[in-house]
């Protein structure tokens, strides 16, 4: 084969190689092939530092790491009704104050009722939930406010998981461990994409 043949050849396979990628892209995705589940997932917070609200930002971060999930991202006196009640998992955050969660996520989990009136229907019932905290020392209370909030969730009969520790995800932002670190905020994102998932595992089949 003469050089000029042999480029000739070269090109043509070039070219028909490209053609055959671009085929392969546009042809449309076969209807057999499963679609992600569709979940929605509420992220509800109290911070004043600012820690918190990085952890919660993580959080969202995992939970849309997953397709097909939507997330809402609210402090937790900006929640509606509506955004607790059409959430498919709920996943709650709290600086430690004094061992336990702050007056601000209390007031939260108090007003499901006197605001949101979720009693004596449970319409909290079978949603998923989840909890993270931060606080300043390393034993600084956060297991257990993370374990109160988790009981709030029992109490209205909603699943709860962990992801990223126990309990769920938490962070030290004082002393040796000044703010949040990168190992802090990937469990955060472990806890999202875990709650993530359990809620399109659970969720309901929709009728065709």
């Amino acid at each position: 084969m003469t050089r000029g043949s042999w480029n000739q050849f070269f090109t043509r396979l070039v070219c028909s190689l490209f053609l055959s990628h671009i085929a392969l892209a546009s042809q449309p995705v076969s209807a057999d092939e499963p679609v992600p589940t569709t979940v929605k997932v509420l992220v509800a917070y109290h911070s004043v530092s600012g820690n918190t609200e990085r952890m919660a930002e993580a959080v969202v971060e995992g939970a849309k790491s997953r397709p097909g999930t939507t997330v809402v991202l609210k402090r937790v006196g900006q929640v509606t009704a509506d955004d607790l009640f059409s959430s498919d998992a709920i996943v709650v955050g709290s600086p430690v104050y004094w061992s336990n969660m702050s007056g601000e996520v209390k007031t939260f989990f108090d007003n499901w009722q006197f605001k949101f009136g979720v009693f004596p229907e449970f319409k909290m019932r079978n949603k998923i939930g989840a909890a993270f905290a931060t606080g300043g020392q390393i034993s600084s209370g956060k297991e257990v406010t993370m374990l109160t909030i988790l009981a709030a969730m029992l109490g209205n009969q909603m699943i709860v998981v962990s992801g990223g520790g126990a309990f769920g995800a938490s962070a030290t932002t004082e002393g040796d461990s000044p703010g949040i670190d990168k190992k802090e905020l990937a469990d955060a994102q472990a806890l999202g994409r875990r709650v993530a998932e359990v809620a399109a595992m659970l969720r309901p089949v929709s009728s065709p």
